[in-house]
């Protein structure tokens, strides 16, 4: 059947499974939008207030439940209002469809109305993008992003669609949803000298990031971890990957990781990593980044490996599927001298926290956890909220920690919760401060019109709270552009103003009278929690330190 361009962008959507997409119109895609009305039935589309919001609300769906997030905006400044979301999934590798209008072809190159080359823009940003200078190519170009997005490493895909396209009929014939391509195990060889090294060790330890969660090999994470009894630690990304509370387990590692987490891995003599990339954040100086250890890494993408740290063995291959032919050449194994070890740094990390009374982070993240349910996603900005939170929530279940790791996007944190609540049919809560929070407020108008149960946890410290940590340890406190008491903001009158309930909590009993409220209610609820603007994320790596100089507590 002949349909226009747009049709078949909004007919193709629609094949490949796609339930909900997020934008913001404008001239050069009327038509796209004209079409989204005509199938309104089939696909549904949420209006965001801005399109940076909507790309982190597709950033969000995608993450919350493993499936393509599609994002559309029209050209020019509506392409690159995507951009900073576009790089924020490509550095966490979000599988993620971008899809731009621009001016006609006949148009290109003479700097028209809104034109811009948002394919030259997006290239170092994408894992590949599309211009379409025909429509016999529109449906096919559609399925083969798809395809991307969601294969191997996932990551973004761009696709320009200029106008004469759009308003262009062709003939459109219904295909299946393309399936990711098939992944392999790392090969034999390097999988039989990868399990002689770790049959070897006395002290391993297993460390995960994000790329675990995408293979969904939790399973195969936690066999190990029992038969060569080690510990288990991740990155950010790798958060959620398994519970929280498994016995195993050591938390999140690196410049704010857990103590004892950190430590043990600076310790072993083994390290087991899987789908991380060992950032710098990880790793400190490089130099002096687990001197002792032998790394076995394992990662679908052959670039990561040696990239950063240089591994005894890299295993290019799935996650899952290379540790399925790795468990059966494992030796079953105790280590209690190491385990001895570990149960120290536990006592070490468990004697240094912070077990004030009061509006603590702690207890404030503490509390959170009795109001989570088992499936309940918690997104984050970027800052010392987004650390408290990666250090003291307890989740159960994979894919329920939403946070911009690779870019760290403030702002990131409300589009993404509000994706999050719409992909899983859940609450979400985000987890924010006052700095991060004013870079995308304008979001409260999308979680108020769609009804999304949305909890906002906002701990407002009157300040940026990491910029102004680094400026009183290393900086002389010179505090420069970090203190917000000037801008008099009432976000609880703010929430109310969009349409939100809210509530402002300056103790613990208030902050549990607003969790139940927050809790209750079936659209946005803001809390503006007060905490004091000298709190500290501790511990902390210092600039170019190494474990060897990690600060537990202030005057270290």
């Amino acid at each position: 059947m002949k349909l226009s361009g747009s049709d078949i962008i909004v007919r193709t959507l629609i094949e490949q499974g796609v339930q909900v997409v997020f934008g913001y119109p404008g001239g050069q895609v009327i038509n796209i939008y004209d079409s989204l009305y005509k199938y309104r039935e089939e696909l549904k589309h949420v209006l965001t207030a801005h399109e940076q919001g909507a790309s982190h609300a597709a950033d969000g769906y995608a993450r919350a439940t493993g499936q393509v997030g599609v994002v559309i905006a029209t050209s020019g400044p509506g392409a690159t209002n995507l951009v900073t979301g576009i790089a924020t999934a490509y550095l966490d590798s979000v599988p993620l469809i971008a899809i731009t209008g621009n001016v006609s072809n006949t148009v290109i190159g003479t700097d028209g109305f809104q034109e811009i080359d948002i394919t030259g823009i997006t290239l170092p940003i994408t894992k590949h993008n599309y211009f379409i200078g025909s429509i016999e190519v529109l449906a096919d170009t559609i399925r083969e992003a798809f395809r991307l997005a969601k294969s191997g490493r996932p990551g973004p895909v761009l696709i320009d669609v200029p106008k004469d396209v759009q308003v262009a009929m062709y003939d459109y014939e219904p295909q299946p949803v393309v399936a990711a391509d098939e992944v392999c195990a790392a090969k034999d060889i390097r999988i039989q000298q990868a399990a002689a090294c770790i049959n070897a060790a006395q002290r391993p330890f297993l460390y995960f990031g994000g790329g675990l969660i995408t293979s969904g090999a939790q399973d195969e994470l936690l066999q190990m971890a029992e038969i060569i009894d080690a510990p288990m630690g991740c990155s950010l990304m790798g958060i959620s990957g398994v519970p929280t509370n498994h016995p195993r387990f050591l938390g999140m590692q690196g410049m704010h990781g857990h103590y004892a987490c950190s430590m043990a891995m600076h310790h072993a003599d083994v390290i087991i990593a899987m789908g991380a990339r060992f950032n710098d954040r990880v790793t400190g100086n490089r130099a002096k980044f687990a001197r002792t250890a032998k790394i076995v890494h394992i990662d679908i993408d052959g670039a990561e490996l040696g990239k950063t740290v240089s591994p005894t063995h890299g295993l290019r291959g799935d996650v899952k599927k290379t540790l399925q032919k790795l468990l059966p050449l494992l030796e079953k194994s105790q280590h209690p001298e190491w385990q001895a070890s570990i149960a120290k740094l536990r006592e070490e990390e468990a004697a240094g926290l912070d077990c004030r009374d009061g509006m603590t982070p702690r207890n404030i993240i503490t509390m959170l956890n009795r109001y989570l349910g088992e499936n309940t996603p918690v997104a984050t900005d970027v800052g010392q909220h987004q650390m408290w939170a990666a250090q003291y929530l307890n989740l159960k279940n994979s894919r329920r920690f939403i946070s911009s790791g690779g870019l760290g996007t403030m702002g990131f944190g409300m589009g993404a919760a509000i994706g999050a609540s719409m992909g899983t049919g859940e609450r979400s809560v985000l987890v924010t401060g006052d700095g991060s929070f004013g870079m995308n407020l304008n979001e409260l108008a999308t979680a108020v019109a769609n009804r999304v149960p949305l909890v906002i946890l906002l701990l407002n410290n009157s300040v940026l709270g990491m910029v102004r940590q680094w400026q009183t340890l290393f900086f002389d406190k010179h505090y420069s552009n970090t203190v917000l008491t000037d801008r008099q903001t009432d976000f609880v009158q703010l929430a109310q103003a969009f349409g939100a309930q809210g509530s402002r909590a300056l103790t613990l009993e208030e902050l549990e009278a607003s969790f139940d409220k927050a809790f209750a209610c079936d659209g946005p609820y803001l809390i503006d929690c007060a905490i004091d603007k000298d709190e500290f994320v501790l511990p902390m790596l210092p600039p170019g330190g190494s474990m060897d100089d990690i600060i537990v507590r202030i005057g270290d």
